[in-house]
């Protein structure tokens, strides 16, 4: 039999990591991308992140998935607007800093598929809690572009279970001078989630990219 990646299909299946049920709806009933995705949602915080990222890539799972942590995020940086995307050079918590990969091709694909949406790129940070205020003024005087409570951990879970591509793509959902209550009830939540149901194709086009042998 040939290489089944004649078929233009990587093999190694993509993982998609997000915290909450109304991340999971958005990516999951989005435009489709064709091979093997699979989106968990881990439940919210870096140690529930943890738990459901290793039991997905242990015995059983899927052990070989390359895997993208997404959902939304506060953005950090001047300027940013919900809506915005962010795609992370490096997650940054407590625990260490993970770098990145493909991160030029996830903003070219990202800038395809969004055409008009600002995307920003740089260090990714993770908290165990809900970032206000002053706290948030600090995590950007850290050189962090954004902060969410997920991404770190599951990034550092991921390449617990062995060498993989890893990325984490959010979405602004609330920024430093349009902060959000509540996901979903004002403009900046709607906004965020459209945005979110758009990604897949994207992510798609970097798994393939770094998967698929070179010609």
């Amino acid at each position: 039999m040939g290489d089944p990646r004649g078929s233009g299909s990587p093999v190694t299946p993509l993982l998609v990591a997000c915290a909450l049920g109304i991340e999971q709806v958005a990516l999951r009933s989005g435009r489709g991308a064709p091979g093997p995705v699979r989106v968990l949602r881990t439940g919210m915080g870096p140690r529930a992140a943890e738990a459901a990222v290793a039991r997905l890539l242990g015995p059983g799972g899927v052990p070989d998935a390359a895997v993208i942590a997404s959902g939304f995020c506060a953005g950090l940086a001047p300027g940013m607007h919900p809506g915005d995307l962010v795609v992370a050079e490096e997650t940054r918590d407590v625990d260490g800093t993970t770098p990145c990969t493909g991160t030029g091709v996830l903003v070219a694909a990202l800038t395809r598929a969004l055409p008009g949406r600002s995307v920003h790129t740089g260090p990714l940070t993770g908290s165990d809690h809900v970032v206000r205020g002053p706290e948030r003024a600090a995590l950007r005087a850290s050189g962090a572009i954004a902060v969410d409570m997920e991404s770190a951990a599951t990034l550092r879970t991921a390449l617990c279970h062995g060498p993989r591509p890893v990325a984490a793509v959010r979405v602004v959902v609330d920024a430093p001078k349009h902060e959000l209550v509540r996901i979903g009830t004002v403009r900046g939540g709607i906004s965020a989630f459209r945005v979110l149901r758009a990604v897949l194709p994207a992510f798609y086009e970097w798994h393939r990219s770094l998967l698929l042998p070179r010609r």
